[in-house]
């Protein structure tokens, strides 16, 4: 780490002392290196590691050139394209603070607000514009975002652009940028997309990375909690009181999710809000602005908050629904632990998705520390542990009035501490009573059937070309006999039989019910064995080892007979000598045997349609059938 003042301009460095920054982060540092001076950069970072601040300084020599402050503000000399809206606004807000004293006018273009007000800032001249992509391409296609000026354009978070489906926005606007200008790109991880933009874009970019792809959040501590479904939403109140902190975020996987989550929390006395894709740039602004404020507590939130947004006093993060990657994990997590901050992150984990999330958590190389989560008693114990150690109790009272003294003398110590206790647990929610939930080590094994000393085989005509399992041999036995489960000892299942092993007295008990005939269900044959049932000997099938076949009926070999070509009947012939499969012309002889000629309809010749007249003593055609019946309609009034 080197001092903030060293390496950049004044006004930078001053803001960062205002700031209070003492040191600089990984990827800061790497910022004021002399080689980076000047050139294109292709920055990995892990979030949280101070990114914003970092492009912030890396563009401050090409911005200023020297100079203490800027000139009056005409077309933009920076650009920075973030993936979301609340990412963009953030990045304005740490712009803003960073270049206060440089005169910096940062203007945004984001999704959601009303683009007239943007257009009219963007006339009115702006040093630095941070947008979305989306935004920024409609405000270069209208003409009211004139980017000949750029000295330096930063994609920020650009893994996460192209996975939106920005890359033809974002190859839109570099393609408006002039040639003479420097490509920052800052991403958590560089994939083959990334590459080949930065291929496209960039003039012999320097490679940096801040930090190893495997290297753990060191500041978040990872709990997976292991609970049932029924009990998801009551596990995450309890764990936000057991936690109490001043700020927490629980991501949800849908929208919908969402709703009802906060709807609960709501419910339970939670000071809570909500931030997905369903709202307008508005309400997601004054939601995040009621955490930095804290009127609220705790955000219930999709992934549109899973990126760049930095809460102060945030503490905890709460996986409601599993992320879907490991990507999602980190980035979630991220939301905590920021600029050497200590933050929890805690997964819900039905029972059967344990498997799934010791995976997950294998490929995002974190540790995480399993259990159950906080029971009634153990938030109770929590709350009385946070009162014993209330400064209230622990510093001694600065001033003591007559109305100190006045309940003091008036009530006891007891009665005093009880008051206290009732309202420190009155504004909080009361916990709530969890099931029990086995922990899973590790997958169940099934365990065989034990032997049975002195036993009697029976065999069964049925086996493995039949599907033949104990699960359902062992219940048609029991119910045959009948007898119980302990009286079955191994059940051993052949090709095309299953050896059964009983007591003796369940044996003797079994063949004479069964009696002479010997079935069983599904016309199953059963007959006592001489002994146990000969080792099975295992032979591999190949390509030159198979189950021989059974052998053909009429060759009685295993191939089939050759096939024979047969010969065509003859035709049958007519008197006349024609083939009966040629037609006959109508215009035969009509006196020719074995045809009939086709009686002309009277009154009709060819290519004329029969007409029929009151000559002919009928009316209009009928058609076969009843007819149907007259209905009479009353004729309307006029």
């Amino acid at each position: 780490m080197t001092e903030p003042a060293q390496g950049l301009p004044p006004a930078l460095s001053n803001a960062l002392d205002a700031k209070g920054y003492d040191t600089l982060t990984d990827v800061q540092e790497a910022m004021l290196a002399p080689e980076v001076a000047g050139r294109d950069l292709l920055v990995s970072a892990q979030t949280g590691s101070g990114k914003t601040v970092a492009f912030g300084l890396a563009v401050g020599p090409d911005l200023l050139r020297g100079a203490d402050r800027l000139h009056a503000a005409g077309p933009p000399l920076a650009l920075a394209v973030a993936p979301t809206r609340e990412l963009a606004l953030q990045v304005a807000r740490e712009l803003t603070w960073l270049y206060r004293e440089a005169g910096a006018v940062i203007a945004t273009c984001v999704g959601g607000m009303d683009m007239r007000d943007e257009r009219r800032a963007l006339a009115g001249g702006a040093h630095i514009v941070v947008g979305t992509p989306g935004r920024l391409v409609d405000h270069v296609s209208r003409g009211s975002l004139d980017l000949s000026a750029l000295r330096a354009v930063v994609l920020d978070e650009a893994d996460e652009m192209l996975d939106l489906g920005f890359r033809e926005e974002l190859e839109a606007i570099l393609e408006a940028c002039p040639e003479e200008r420097r490509t920052l790109m800052f991403s958590a991880t560089v994939g083959g997309g990334i590459a080949k933009l930065a291929s496209r874009y960039q003039n012999d970019a320097l490679r940096i990375s801040a930090s190893g792809p495997s290297r753990q959040h060191t500041d978040i501590a990872y709990r997976a909690l292991v609970t049932a479904q029924h009990d998801a939403e009551r596990a995450i109140i309890n764990t936000l009181r057991y936690y109490e902190a001043p700020n927490a975020i629980v991501f949800c996987s849908t929208r919908a999710a969402v709703a009802r989550l906060s709807s609960r929390l709501g419910n339970r006395g939670f000071s809570v809000v909500s931030l997905s894709g369903e709202l307008d740039q508005k309400a997601r602004t004054a939601a995040l602005q009621a955490m930095r404020d804290g009127r609220a507590r705790v955000c219930v939130a999709t992934d549109v908050a899973a990126r760049g947004i930095d809460l102060p006093g945030l503490e905890l993060v709460i996986h409601a629904d599993l992320p879907k990657n490991q990507e999602g994990l980190l980035h979630r997590s991220g939301r905590t632990g920021r600029a050497g901050r200590k933050g929890t992150s805690v997964l819900i984990v039905p029972p059967r998705a344990r498997r799934r999330v010791e995976r997950l958590l294998g490929d995002a190389k974190v540790t995480a520390e399993w259990g159950t989560p906080p029971s009634a008693e153990e938030v109770e114990a929590k709350d009385d542990e946070r009162l014993l150690a209330d400064p209230a109790l622990t510093e001694a009272p600065t001033e003591v009035t007559d109305l100190v003294r006045k309940i003091a003398d008036e009530y006891s110590a007891e009665h005093l501490a009880a008051a206290l206790v009732r309202l420190h647990r009155a504004g909080r929610s009361a916990p709530e009573e969890l099931s029990e939930v086995e922990p899973l080590d590790a997958p169940r094994e099934r365990k065989p059937r034990k032997e049975i000393e002195d036993a009697v085989w029976v065999v069964l005509s049925v086996g493995r070309t039949k599907r033949a399992e104990p699960r359902w041999l062992l219940p048609m036995l029991c119910k045959s006999g009948p007898m119980s489960k302990t009286a079955i000892g191994a059940i051993r299942v052949r090709e095309d039989e299953t050896y059964v092993q009983l007591d003796a007295e369940g044996a003797s008990d079994f063949l004479e019910r069964i009696g002479k005939a010997g079935r069983l269900e599904d016309g199953i044959n059963v007959r006592r064995a001489d002994g146990p049932p000969p080792p099975e000997q295992y032979v591999p099938r190949g390509p030159a080892q198979r189950r021989p076949e059974k052998p053909h009926p009429k060759t009685g070999t295993r191939s089939k007979p050759p096939y024979e070509k047969k010969a065509k009947p003859e035709p049958k012939v007519q008197p006349d000598g024609e083939p009966t499969s040629v037609a006959k012309p109508w215009s035969a002889d009509a006196d020719a045997p074995g045809f009939k000629r086709k009686p002309k309809q009277a009154g009709k010749t060819a290519g004329q349609k029969k007409v029929r007249t009151a000559a002919d003593g009928a009316g209009p055609r009928k058609r076969p059938g009843k007819a149907k019946p007259f209905k009479r309609v009353k004729s309307r009034p006029e």
